[in-house]
């Protein structure tokens, strides 16, 4: 029978009635039961099969679905006698907090913020509602009291939050009356609202509906079997779990289910040979491999490669953005000028170390470069590639080896990056000064750099009142970072960081030889040096690039000297004169 290589399909049964592409993770499903945790919290990058698992699971051992054994058999799990007796046997309770969002974004004034968390609330209150609907024939049972069944009712539109809060763990009592079975409690995307809240300014007023939620769900609910809990990011027990010291948080440094979510190097070679794609294992490996799961190295995301099967070996970016992308984006560009600059070396293909934390504070991220570091890993953008040897006696954090994770994230990076001149029209003005700067023309170069130090100075200021010294430090990196995305199919751009403020040097390579390269060296005025004008300062910095020899590294590359170009960029303030 053919195979489909449909996309977006997360429902178990929906696929193998549908013929869709699959590869066997069902497995999982054996792990996950004999390790027997209560509470299980599985963190992973999107499209990673989070949605399709736990739909895997519910079809295994929901009671909807007894006697369809049908649906597993030829799986790994349909191996084991003990685990084909437990299939469909169970009253199971699924809930995605997926669609949970706000109704404005990037709007932060009071009244909108009460409004999105209302809203918030409210289509969390209707998912309840929802589930209870699907429930409601067992109220015709005469095990349940009138009591019950007003009780039952009031899951509506119109609930408390503190109704809402308890939802689920009622709703584990009542199947446990009728049924004589605990019930297994699957939660999907559970930090979607929770990231939304905190980009969203309004963290506080949603922080105690949710802590009351989990706690009520997932803490002394005497009615529930077993629970798993799915997301992206690992949000600290203090802000949200409180209490829930039972739950056990397999994140991606956890070799716990480590090939259960994504796809093997192995799993992808066999889908490439099935297909006739078998002399593209390379490339794809260099575009869509690199992610890393505790130890297990090779695992490809699952989005990028069906997309990959069934558009018959296009290579694309297939990886969709998705809101995680958005609180990534919010640390990163109000971080100090380090972040910066590791974010100018990530998009040269660089590597850098540090501590790792993989639980999330919210109201701590700001001016936490660790967090960035640590969710950009949980999201995918980043991959571990090492650790730095652990010292006797240091009890400071493990400190890990990071590197972009491959050619797609590069992309995905680079574009992410790139939206944020977008939004604030500085590629108009990189375009123009890119024009002036290829035609020799300085007087333009002035004219548009002038504007771009505006731009970047304003974007790129995280300090509340920074210094005209460290404002062209800020310019700089807001700089090379809008050149390496604007420029990087038509040069290789390198920035080496010199000590002290002002001091900075930026080469453009062209990858055709006979074009233009260009060597940049940034300094601020400074009148401990002897110099009054900026004028002097081009000067210096002119000297400096002579007296350094810049230029070598391009002759020995093979640019003729007379296609070199040098430039002084002097500032005081936000001012710039480049000659």
């Amino acid at each position: 029978m053919e195979v489909k290589h449909g996309l977006g399909y997360q429902n178990y049964e929906k696929m193998m009635r549908n013929h869709i592409f699959y590869i066997d993770k069902t497995n999982f499903i054996r792990e996950w039961w004999e390790y027997a945790d209560e509470v299980t919290l599985i963190t992973r990058p999107r499209r990673f099969g989070k949605t399709l698992n736990m739909s895997t699971i519910e079809c295994f051992f929901s009671n909807r679905y007894r006697q369809r054994g049908d649906l597993f058999e030829g799986r790994k799990v349909w191996e084991e006698e003990k685990l084909r007796n437990l299939q469909g046997t169970y009253p199971v309770i699924f809930l995605s907090f997926a669609g949970v969002k706000p109704l404005y974004a990037g709007r932060n004034d009071d009244q909108e913020r009460l409004a999105n968390a209302q809203a918030v609330k409210n289509t969390v209150k209707q998912l309840l509602q929802d589930v209870y609907t699907g429930y409601q024939d067992i109220m015709k049972s005469e095990i349940f009291t009138k009591e019950d069944r007003m009780s039952f009712v009031s899951v509506n539109d119109n609930m408390s939050d503190q109704t809402a809060q308890v939802a689920l763990r009622r709703l584990c009592g009542y199947l446990e009356r009728y049924y004589g079975k605990k019930v297994i409690v699957l939660l999907d995307e559970y930090d979607t609202p929770l990231q939304e809240a905190w980009v969203g300014h309004f963290w506080e007023e949603v922080l105690a509906f949710f802590r009351g939620f989990f706690l009520n769900t997932f803490k002394d609910n005497s009615s529930m079997e077993r629970a798993l809990i799915t997301g992206i990011t690992r949000v600290s027990k203090e802000s949200i779990f409180s209490e829930l010291n039972h739950l056990e948080v397999v994140t991606t440094t956890s070799d716990k289910y480590a090939t259960c979510f994504g796809f093997t190097q192995e799993e992808v070679f066999q889908a490439l040979e099935e297909e006739g794609l078998s002399e593209h294992k390379d490339s794809v490996k260099q575009w869509y491999d690199g992610f890393t799961f505790g130890t297990h190295t090779d695992i490809y995301n699952p989005w990028s490669i069906i997309s990959f099967i069934g558009k018959r070996a296009q290579y694309e970016a297939y990886w969709a953005n998705t809101s995680s992308n958005a609180l990534v984006s919010t640390l990163i560009q109000t971080a100090d000028v380090d972040a910066k600059e590791t974010v100018e070396d990530l998009l040269a293909g660089k590597s850098f170390t540090a501590p790792i934390d993989e639980q999330i504070v919210f109201n701590q991220l700001i001016g936490n470069t660790n967090a960035i570091w640590s969710l950009l890993l949980a999201t995918g953008y980043l991959k571990v590639i090492g650790r730095e040897p652990s010292c006797p006696g240091r009890t400071e954090d493990t400190r890990y080896i990071l590197t972009l994770t491959n050619k797609e994230v590069w992309f995905l990076f680079r574009n992410m990056v790139k939206d944020w001149f977008g939004r604030y029209q500085v590629p108009t003005y990189y375009n123009e000064f890119i024009k002036a700067l290829l035609k020799d023309d300085v007087r333009r170069m002035n004219t548009f750099m002038n504007r771009v130090a505006l731009e970047t100075f304003s974007f790129f200021d995280t300090g509340n009142k920074p210094s005209e010294k460290t404002q062209p430090e800020r310019f700089y990196h807001g700089f090379v970072l809008g050149m390496i995305v604007n420029l990087s199919d038509r040069y290789k751009v390198s920035s080496n960081r010199e000590s002290g403020y002002g001091r900075y040097d930026v080469m453009l390579e062209p990858f055709d030889k006979k074009e233009k390269a260009f060597i940049f060296e940034f300094k601020v005025l400074d009148a401990d040096d002897g110099e009054r004008t900026l004028e002097d300062t081009v000067a210096n910095a002119l000297a400096q690039i002579e007296e350094k020899q810049y230029g070598t590294a391009l002759i020995a590359s093979g640019f003729a000297p007379e296609n070199i170009r040098k430039y002084g960029f002097a500032f005081q303030g936000q001012i710039c004169l480049i000659g």
